[in-house]
């Protein structure tokens, strides 16, 4: 079936829905305040299935290379490896000891096994924000400090180039990466949005290159060149556009979560997953080396 306009995938919805993964064949993604993880094909909607439940926000997860049903995940005050069998088992306290309550937001494996997680306090106080980096055999190494709500980070194929957002101050930032130790260098605007356009939120590279951003509050989400100009806008029945990702047949559908939480009048459409087709293929989620935990 071709989706030729935002089509409303399930019958679910969810208090917010981030961090979308196209992972063998089926999309991930979490409800993340209610600690559920889900998933769902690609090929026709039907109900989402609940893989694991949390007792702590999951703001995401990564499969792990070589251990299949196996995920890092950043969940409650750190990371967890979530077994395909048994119980979660802790890897780092993250933000267990921040002098605000803090919890863990979105998080990716990078194409070269790095698990990046990002940190935020509930009440969003500005600068409050980190994003972590994880490498197996190595503590935990804060790599951006001073945000506010960091979200993604996206990363190209070649794992070389990272774009990290802070949501509420409307940025997108561009990093080099050297692949082998995960080190970021030469940070530089990417993108910034007025308030009006909505905050940018999830993000995914395509296969062109391309940065595709879900605006929260703003109802829609953009296709960006490398060059930071606007290609292409989908507007959305749903106010809160968290989470994004490529995946179904041939990675051209892309997926859309939204939320429902904050909204005094939530309209049919907000938490729901939708979906639509592109022209441009996605790329496949990258795993998080092992071992971790």
């Amino acid at each position: 079936m071709e989706l030729t306009e935002p089509t409303v995938w399930s019958s679910d919805r969810l208090e917010l829905g981030e961090g979308l993964r196209w992972v063998d064949d089926r999309l991930v993604l979490v409800d993340l305040l209610a600690g559920r993880l889900l998933e769902t094909d690609g090929d026709a909607p039907a109900p989402l299935r609940e893989v694991r439940r949390l007792d702590v926000p999951l703001g995401a997860v990564a499969p792990v290379a070589g251990r299949p049903g196996e995920w890092l995940a950043a969940a409650g005050t750190g990371v967890t490896v979530l077994p395909a069998t048994g119980d979660a088992r802790p890897v780092a306290d993250l933000v267990g000891a921040a002098p605000e309550p803090t919890r863990m937001n979105d998080a990716v494996a990078d194409p070269h096994g790095h698990f990046w997680a990002g940190s935020m306090t509930y009440a969003a106080v500005p600068g409050e924000g980190t994003l972590y980096r994880l490498t197996p055999g190595a503590a935990p190494v804060p790599a951006v400090t001073g945000l506010t709500i960091p979200n993604g980070p996206a990363f190209d194929a070649a794992g070389t180039t990272m774009y990290l957002a802070d949501t509420p101050r409307g940025e997108i930032d561009r990093f080099t990466v050297d692949p082998a130790t995960g080190a970021l260098h030469g940070r530089e605007p990417f993108l910034r949005l007025p308030a009006a356009d909505g905050g940018p939120d999830g993000m995914t590279v395509d296969a062109a290159g391309h940065l595709w951003i879900a605006l929260w509050g703003g109802s829609a989400v953009r296709r960006y060149r490398p060059d930071g100009t606007l290609d292409r806008e989908i507007r959305l029945p749903a106010q809160q556009p968290a989470g994004i990702c490529l995946g179904g047949p041939g990675l051209r559908r892309l997926f859309i979560g939204t939320a429902r939480v904050g909204l005094d009048r939530a309209g049919p459409e907000d938490g729901a997953l939708l979906a639509v087709d592109v022209p441009v293929p996605g790329l496949p989620a990258a795993r998080a080396a092992a071992p971790l935990g």
